[in-house]
């Protein structure tokens, strides 16, 4: 594919096609799959990393890993059975964060909310209003990191890349069904122990 027509039609090619396009040559077609796709990187690493800059740096490492074994991997398919770009990528940076987490770090201390982005403190908040919301925090974390392996990827993907149960199946190799099931006793679980919300609709 040409340089030039490649790129102009960047915003609008599929994973797929910026895949190949990467593939033949055209750089700006994985700096156009970096752009599509950091948020929801970023959204999934964030809470198995202690400070915002472990959170970036996995983000960085998990497109990395992306580039270095795009050729290896996308070779493998054709155009008839595209490679799932999105749900491979998000495999990646689960993998990279919880290796993250086990190497002795912990989750960042916000609360398991529907929302992808933490909510800010109030800067006027009492001293005795911060250290209930400091405990409230660790209490969730230390339940979401005793949730059973599947549970937790099921949750993270669900609250935190905002993945329909469609994709989180796809992600994970497993039914859409179970994955529902997966989120449910989560939550529940969740709910029971610390009293996080139920995902909103």
């Amino acid at each position: 594919m040409p340089s030039r027509l490649a790129r102009s039609g960047l915003a609008r090619a599929t994973d797929e096609e910026l895949c190949q396009a990467f593939l033949d040559g055209e750089p700006a077609a994985f700096e156009t799959l970096v752009t599509r796709h950091r948020s929801l990187v970023f959204s999934l690493v964030r809470r198995y990393a202690s400070r915002p800059e472990d959170a970036a740096d996995l983000v960085q490492a998990a497109f990395l890993r992306a580039l270095e074994a795009s050729r290896r991997v996308f070779s493998r398919f054709t155009s008839a059975t595209p490679a799932p770009f999105r749900a491979w990528l998000v495999r990646i940076a689960l993998n990279l964060a919880k290796n993250h987490a086990r190497q002795g770090l912990r989750w960042r201390p916000v609360l398991v909310q529907t929302g992808t982005e933490d909510t800010a403190a109030d800067p006027a908040a009492s001293a005795q209003e911060e250290l209930e919301r400091l405990e409230q925090a660790r209490r969730v974390r230390e339940a979401v990191l005793a949730l059973p392996r599947r549970q937790r990827e099921v949750l993270t993907l669900r609250v935190d890349g905002g993945l329909s149960f469609r994709d989180i199946a796809q992600t994970l190799n497993i039914t859409e069904n179970n994955a529902k099931v997966q989120f449910h006793h989560a939550v529940k679980r969740l709910k029971a122990q610390v009293g996080a919300p139920e995902e909103k609709s």
